[in-house]
Formats: C-alpha cells, structure tokens, sequence
C-alpha cells in the first residue's frame, strides 16, 4: 500500500509506523492533498507545485476529537486535537469521510483499553458523526508537573488482553512509566 504514496510522506514515517488506510483528492489542476490513518498518528499532506508541500501530524495521544458533517451536497471533515490542533477538509465526499472516520476507530481501538464510540445524529438533510476517544489516552502533563491520571479500568475485557494493550501504549509513549506500572498492578491482581 506504501508505494503510491507521495515520497514526502514515506520520507517522515517513522519506524514500526504502519499505514492503514489512505484518501487522496486531486482538485483540478492543484496538486492532490491526502489524509493518511496509520497505526500511530493522523497525517495531512497539502502537496504543492515543485515538490514543495505542508504536511500536519497528530498523534493519537493529542487527537481529542473528529467530526464530520454529511450533508447533501457536501461533507466537512474535522479533525481537531490539542494546542488548538484543527484539521478542516471540506475535500472529502461523504463515502470517503465515512470510511475515514471508522479507520480512524479501528487504528483507536487498537491501541485504547476502552474501545473508541461513534455517536451519529441523523436530520432530515444531513448527519454529523463525532468520534471522541477514550478517557485513558487523554492523560497529558498540566502545568505544575501534576499527572492527571485516568479512571480505574473497568473489568469486561480479558485482563491479559488489557495487559497487552497496557503495554503497547507505554511502547508508544502514550503512558509514563509509572502510569504504567500502576495500572499493570491492577491489572495482574485480577488475573
């Protein structure tokens, strides 16, 4: 799937980072814009003309919202993050928009203890759908060194599963070592 994207992205993948899932929209004669889902981050490529081009990443630990507006003519996709972080594409049809936001929850769920919810609402001329992420992956560090940590796991899911889970967000860097280590106590006292 990699080798028909634009050298410029392969160019700031790092290692390990799978692509999932790819849109590509080429407006008439401007050169095409993407919106790449990959295994860790969100990435928008604005290509431009002599191989100059924009390119905005976000994390999935800075991700906090997406939205999109279907509406009859046209959709809106937007992507909005931490620090202000927001990515609106008016670019997407509706299918593409649709498609985008469950890769998106899927490349969530599988890195998130809790699983990832879509909530849509249907009108008569449009539907929004809003995927907000788990409360798990947003813990950040506020001003005065202070971690906000994240409400106790619940106990539906396998506790080796959760485990595993645990342990690929610390990977990642999502958690600190001692987020970590706490809740992985927690987790091996059910087992």
């Amino acid at each position: 799937m990699g080798n028909d994207l634009p050298k410029s992205v392969l160019r700031h993948l790092e290692p390990n980072e799978d692509v999932l899932f790819t849109v590509r929209k080429k407006i008439s004669v401007e050169k095409p814009k993407w919106l790449i889902v990959t295994n860790r981050r969100i990435i928008y490529l604005d290509e431009k003309i002599l191989g100059r081009y924009d390119i905005k990443a976000l994390p999935y630990q800075k991700l906090e919202e997406v939205t999109i507006e279907l509406g009859i003519i046209s959709s809106e996709f937007i992507i909005k993050g931490e620090e202000d972080i927001r990515l609106k594409l008016g670019w997407m049809n509706k299918e593409q928009a649709r498609k985008t936001i469950n890769a998106i929850k899927d490349a969530l769920n599988a890195i998130a203890i809790e699983p990832v919810t879509i909530e849509v609402k249907k009108g008569l001329t449009h539907e929004t759908w809003v995927l907000k992420k788990p409360k798990e992956l947003v813990s950040r560090v506020v001003p005065g060194s202070t971690v906000q940590h994240a409400p106790p796991v619940e106990k539906e899911e396998d506790p080796l599963e959760k485990l595993k889970k645990l342990k690929e967000l610390y990977d990642m860097g999502v958690i600190s070592q001692e987020e970590y280590e706490e809740k992985r106590k927690k987790l091996l006292e059910q087992i």
